[in-house]
């Protein structure tokens, strides 16, 4: 690696990680400066802890990433598979353009087109509110939904298609099949697509923000009114703990894709020497 690509290597890793770095540090701090760090303390850990409408709004933001990312891997899964089965190769084409939409689209027009079609289904059934946890629950499975598909499909695609069969012709029916050989086989992209959906479902705020009622707050929508007044550093504690949570859950994900590789190779082995022995003994 040559010195130039090491120093550009070095500049990008600094920009990117920098302002990380420099929120974990004032976490810590004792006082409320950005620039002068006066001393180590967990004060603002604890002020975070008796900051019960933060608390709240990170409790509703969690059930939600829960609920949606559960949705969209079971759906996307499902998805996945349903496409995979699909012989017409116009209408695989299709289904897969229309599965990149929500990924290509620009967040604000997701949101504002969804926005506006739960009011007009909600004024045309005479609901008395219209925007709720249901509907941010509906709007972060549909761009959550796409992620998981994407992260399921090359697994299927890795997948031999002769293991299902062969546990049909040993007895099993087509349902326990698939739960007991292709889930297995499939299981790294769908914990990675859930691990993903979660993220996203964590971060979102211009969905949330538009699809979102009166009785229902998020936390990246707590931190957004907190803006218009002042941001105190508990903000950065919290920041803090999500970026450690997030870090766990990566490295869970590379685990897991670590893993999955390594069956498929282990997999590709066995039938190579399968082949080689059946070979042999012809």
């Amino acid at each position: 690696m040559k010195p130039a690509s090491k120093i550009y290597t070095a500049l990008i890793m600094i920009f990117l990680f920098a302002p990380i770095v420099v929120l974990l540090i004032f976490s810590f701090n004792e006082s409320k400066s950005l620039s002068v760090f006066s001393g180590f303390s967990l004060h603002w850990y604890e002020e975070l802890f008796h900051d019960f409408d933060t608390l709240k709004a990170l409790k509703n933001t969690l059930v939600l990433a829960v609920c949606a990312s559960v949705i969209s891997t079971i759906t996307g899964t499902a998805a996945a598979v349903g496409i995979t089965k699909m012989r017409n190769k116009y209408l695989k084409a299709t289904l897969n353009t229309v599965t990149n939409i929500p990924m290509i689209n620009p967040d604000i027009i997701t949101g504002i087109s969804l926005m506006l079609m739960f009011v007009f289904v909600g004024r045309l059934f005479g609901a008395a509110t219209s925007l709720n946890f249901a509907t941010m629950l509906i709007s972060h499975i549909t761009f959550c939904l796409p992620y998981v598909i994407l992260q399921v499909l090359p697994k299927l695609q890795q997948m031999d298609k002769a293991l299902p069969e062969a546990a049909m012709d040993l007895g099993c029916t087509p349902v326990k099949a698939f739960f007991k050989v292709i889930i297995p086989e499939i299981m790294p992209g769908i914990v990675t697509g859930m691990i993903m959906a979660f993220t996203l479902s964590l971060d979102d705020f211009v969905i949330s923000y538009f699809t979102s009622g009166n009785g229902f707050q998020t936390l990246p929508i707590r931190i957004y009114s907190m803006t218009k007044k002042t941001v105190t550093p508990k903000m950065y504690a919290l920041a803090t703990l999500i970026f450690f949570v997030i870090l766990v859950l990566l490295l869970i994900s590379n685990l897991s894709d670590s893993s999955g590789d390594e069956t498929i190779k282990e997999a590709k082995h066995r039938r190579k020497m399968k082949k080689s022995a059946t070979e042999a003994a012809n």
